[in-house]
């Protein structure tokens, strides 16, 4: 079991060794994927809704999902980019952008540009606006909402009967450096019945047998970070496959899918790696039919 972390801000000081990591990074990481074209071919998005009393997860990639009630839908932190920067998508987004009905509602767990990305953003229709992390809704502005919610860890928000709670994480908010105001986080989603929990980005801390203990209910399902933890900077800012599973096991949810893997190369482990040691330890702990491993565009449908 990793010793818990009670501070839920990474900081922005490297740790000792950033020179050589940086180097691994650009070296192995980046320059090679520069040439390579992303994989795979977005899927067109299934128009029939669920059931009533149940829950469609779509993983478009990276920490990007489409999620479907039976009358309500959300898309949280899309991102359609093929490049952040000099980081190329090495998976072809799940879904078609243009094929995507118009969305009831829009999450964004904190403005790093790999979770908001403001030309999807500019793409995205959406019946009731947008939500997004306190100190970041200049970044969404004149992008065609027509609203613009921020809120800080804990605060609620009603939309239409759906519950929205913006969740702590051990993370940074910063985009640009110095605009260290930003807040980050994750989001419970209670809706018929049903909790679904993002959570953004974050190490493992402690904050997550709190969220389990404020949410009030179960969590159904927890989708959770699992990859870039071995940043090139050396901060603690994302969590090991392991240590994942214990931010499940904190949450008490009921399945895990995984997210912020394969799909831009922002740490030094290779492609592939977090999946592999995510099956391995599941299955150790017999806990293997509880997490849900899905590629882009694939989906898991949980009912009541």
């Amino acid at each position: 079991m990793p010793k818990k972390r009670k501070a839920n801000y990474s900081g922005l000081q490297p740790t000792k060794g950033w020179v050589a990591r940086n180097y691994t990074f650009f070296r192995h990481r980046i320059i090679p994927q520069i040439f390579r074209k992303p994989l795979g071919i977005p899927k067109k998005p299934n128009l029939q809704p669920p059931e009533r009393g149940s829950v469609r997860t779509t993983w478009i990639g990276h920490a990007s999902f489409y999620i479907e009630f039976h009358d309500y839908s959300l898309l949280i932190d899309p991102v359609w980019g093929t490049w952040l920067g000099f980081v190329r998508r090495q998976q072809m987004p799940g879904l078609c952008l243009e094929s995507l009905p118009t969305v009831d509602l829009v999450l964004i767990s904190h403005a790093h540009v790999d979770h908001l990305h403001r030309h999807t953003l500019r793409q995205v229709n959406s019946h009731h606006g947008i939500i997004v992390a306190n100190g970041s809704g200049d970044l969404v502005k004149g992008l065609g909402f027509s609203e613009i919610q921020e809120v800080k860890a804990w605060e609620e928000r009603e939309v239409e009967g759906m519950k929205i709670t913006h969740t702590p994480s051990h993370h940074w908010g910063a985009r640009y450096g110095t605009d260290t105001h930003r807040d980050y986080g994750g989001y419970l989603i209670e809706y018929d019945g049903i909790t679904v929990y993002h959570a953004g980005d974050s190490a493992y801390f402690d904050g997550f047998s709190e969220i389990k203990e404020k949410c009030g209910t179960a969590i159904d399902v927890a989708i959770l970070p699992i990859g870039a933890y071995d940043a090139p900077s050396g901060r603690n800012v994302h969590m090991s496959p392991e240590e994942a599973l214990d931010a499940f096991n904190d949450l008490g949810a009921k399945i895990m899918i995984p997210m912020h893997h394969d799909t831009f190369p922002l740490g030094n482990e290779a492609t592939g790696e977090a999946k592999e040691r995510l099956a391995n330890q599941a299955e150790k702990l017999s806990i293997q039919e509880k997490v849900k491993i899905l590629e882009t565009g694939d989906h898991f449908t949980w009912k009541l």
